[in-house]
């Protein structure tokens, strides 16, 4: 079951939060719900500011109160969107406002390793292969450097005309664990599309980050857990 559904979906709810935290009437959620929609769309797809594409936005979460909207964006390089003084932030909250005609807080988060960002990593390896480089050696490259970061496992899956070829096909490469449908295994998924001449490369990629609660218990708990044997004994 877990290898044939979106992983982020599939935790929802269970072990992972929602990137929208908001509640509604019956009447007003399909409003509401198109508006996160145009919010994403707005600031992943900015139609002047081709800055924030280089900025690697990872996900963009939504909370909403009865007086404004809050916005939060967890950012590689938050410094392409904050700007001088913060007044890159201050024109995109404008901006958001005029667009949904709500009053929005903007807040901007800095991800610590990108290297471990399913959605990072496949956008990454998308401007890779727009620039033509061997799309074998750019899934190589982006394993290692994931392993390297701390990373339990990585897959990724290219499908398309790759290298040019008249006929498309998919690729697969993994390294580490990937438990896909253990509900615990804390995996992340991300999806995008590299525009190449011969057409679009469709990008997945999925990454074990360990697994939840590993952050509280700290990265060395498994090691130093007891063993489960009795401890032998040795008489003279």
């Amino acid at each position: 079951m877990g290898q044939k559904v979106n992983p982020i979906a599939f935790r929802t709810g269970v072990t992972r939060g929602w990137s929208s935290r908001w509640y509604a009437s019956k009447k007003d959620f399909p409003e509401l719900l198109l508006e996160d929609k145009k919010v994403r769309d707005f600031i992943k797809k900015h139609p002047k500011k081709t800055q924030y594409r280089n900025a690697g936005i990872d996900r963009i979460e939504i909370e909403r109160t009865r007086d404004e909207v809050r916005v939060i964006l967890y950012v590689a390089r938050p410094g392409l969107i904050i700007g001088k003084k913060g007044q890159e932030v201050e024109i995109l909250q404008g901006e958001l406002q005029n667009l949904i005609g709500r009053r929005v807080n903007l807040k901007v988060e800095e991800v610590g390793r990108p290297e471990l960002m399913a959605q990072l990593v496949a956008e990454d390896i998308a401007q890779q292969l727009a620039k033509r480089s061997s799309f074998r050696r750019t899934m190589k490259r982006s394993m290692e450097q994931t392993m390297d970061a701390g990373a339990k496992g990585i897959k990724i899956q290219l499908a398309g005309r790759l290298g040019g070829a008249e006929m498309a096909r998919r690729e697969k490469q993994s390294s580490g664990s990937i438990p896909l449908s253990t509900l615990n295994a804390k995996i992340d998924y991300g999806f995008t599309e590299a525009m190449t001449p011969q057409g679009h490369i469709g990008i997945q990629v999925w990454v074990n980050q360990g697994t939840y609660g590993d952050d509280a218990d700290g990265a060395d708990a498994a090691t130093g857990q007891a063993s489960k044997k009795p401890k032998r004994t040795y008489k003279r």
